[in-house]
């Protein structure tokens, strides 16, 4: 018969390791394709400071939620312009990012306003205030039946249990960095990153 203090020892371990490769529970991301509200069919939302977008808070300037037929998504059937009327528009989400210290991935779908200039859009995404990421995107021979998109990512480890996530305009024309399929998890689900 195994000893008490073995059997201790056994179950001490299984719990240990049963932590160890446990996901972690964050990150998901709410409306990540952009798809409330829903925009005008053919036609674009521009949406002010201080708006909502689903999950999303508008917290620079203005964007433009492009409805279904407007343009070319990468996934379902809006995308976001990061600029409005008025250039360096942002948006951000408030996200799960439990337990402190996990490594997360952000993936999306980068493209550019192809009807006006510059011909280089730019983009910044940021964890909780800080830059992860600076982006470009050459719109040269894009149309809004063809936006070209590319897949991007940035990864950061969680310092709180709750991340603000913002992605940002630098482009400032009017016409800038497009957005879609915003994605969130971890960076090595069940495992400990190395």
């Amino acid at each position: 018969m195994p000893s008490l203090r073995r059997v201790a020892l056994c179950l001490t371990a299984v719990a240990l390791l049963s932590v160890a490769v446990a996901p972690p529970a964050g990150a998901a991301v709410a409306n990540g394709g952009f798809e409330a509200p829903t925009a005008p069919v053919g036609g674009f939302q521009r949406l002010a400071a201080g708006s909502a977008l689903g999950a999303w808070t508008v917290t620079a300037n203005d964007v433009d939620l492009s409805g279904v037929g407007f343009w070319q998504t990468a996934e379902g059937g809006q995308a976001l312009d990061l600029e409005g009327g008025s250039g360096f528009g942002a948006v951000s989400q408030s996200i799960a990012t439990a337990p402190v210290r996990t490594a997360f991935r952000v993936r999306f779908a980068l493209a550019g306003n192809p009807l006006g200039g510059p011909a280089v859009k730019t983009l910044r995404v940021l964890v909780d205030g800080q830059a992860v990421g600076d982006f470009s995107f050459d719109t040269t021979g894009r149309s809004p039946s063809d936006m070209g998109y590319a897949q991007r990512e940035v990864s950061f480890t969680s310092t709180r249990l709750v991340t603000t996530l913002t992605f940002a305009s630098t482009t400032g024309s009017g016409y800038g960095p497009v957005v879609d399929d915003v994605r969130v998890a971890p960076r090595c689900p069940g495992l400990v990153c190395p």
